[in-house]
């Protein structure tokens, strides 16, 4: 997570790019990602692995790697946001309030990956507080800067964000956030990674440590999916079920 290697993000042009699905019953997605910085390598995968996907099914997906167009009428195009590793700063400030109506109105769904909860002060802009709450109150702490494999506890197995999962998975390498408390009161939480079970050990731990989580409070169908930094989650079939679970289920598919 080295929040000094997203310097000069937001500066990048706008990237549209269309992968386009297979049948008359298709939804767009607007995938937001980063193309540049610390988690290029585990972008460079899940653009791939998106295209795939609506090649395969009903899904549309464009592709942008700033905010500089988003506004009202662009985020109209879209039944699904995917926040891909994109944090929540730097954002125009048209951008944000279109978003936040989007959420807060349910015009569609929401799925956010793992710099999505980068809740805080970096590259000199203000901690987004609408994003905090959204995202359950929280604040970035800390992280494994080492990294550690886990296990992933599936929490709510009938939520169909989970269908199809184990009841634990294991995740290779990830370098596991911590914040200053547990989204928990505030949202509802679907798995949460079992800190006993980190290798190599790690004292930088939550206690209650929810990672995939959705925000019942606003009207979009929304996930929050923290794993989504190595490129070696594309080879876990967990994983790439949940990424597909939720991509279904936010767009109500």
């Amino acid at each position: 997570m080295r929040a000094v290697l997203l310097s000069g993000l937001f500066s990048c042009s706008l990237d549209l790019q269309t992968s386009q699905g297979s049948d008359d019953t298709q939804f767009k997605a607007l995938v937001l990602y980063e193309n540049s910085g610390h988690h290029r390598e585990y972008t460079d995968v899940a653009v791939p692995w998106l295209k795939q996907l609506a090649t395969d099914s009903s899904l549309v997906v464009d592709f942008i790697t700033s905010t500089d167009r988003i506004d009202e009428a662009f985020l109209a195009n879209y039944q699904l946001i995917i926040q891909l590793d994109y944090p929540p700063y730097g954002w125009k400030e048209e951008a944000a309030t279109a978003f936040v109506a989007y959420v807060e109105e349910g015009k569609g769904g929401w799925i956010g990956f793992h710099h999505a909860t980068l809740l805080g002060e970096f590259d000199g802009y203000p901690m987004w507080h609408w994003f905090s709450g959204f995202m359950g109150g929280i604040r970035y702490q800390n992280y494994i800067a080492g990294f550690a494999s886990a296990d992933v506890s599936v929490e709510a197995n009938s939520h169909p964000v989970m269908k199809g999962l184990p009841a634990k998975f294991p995740v290779k390498k990830e370098e596991w956030y911590t914040y200053d408390k547990t989204p928990r009161p505030n949202v509802t939480v679907l798995a949460s990674v079992d800190e006993s079970t980190y290798v190599p050990d790690s004292e930088i731990k939550m206690g209650d440590h929810p990672v995939v989580w959705v925000n019942p409070q606003v009207a979009a169908r929304n996930v929050y999916i923290f794993m989504g930094h190595s490129p070696l989650l594309f080879d876990n079939d967990a994983y790439t079920t949940l990424f597909r679970n939720a991509i279904f289920w936010a767009a109500g598919k």
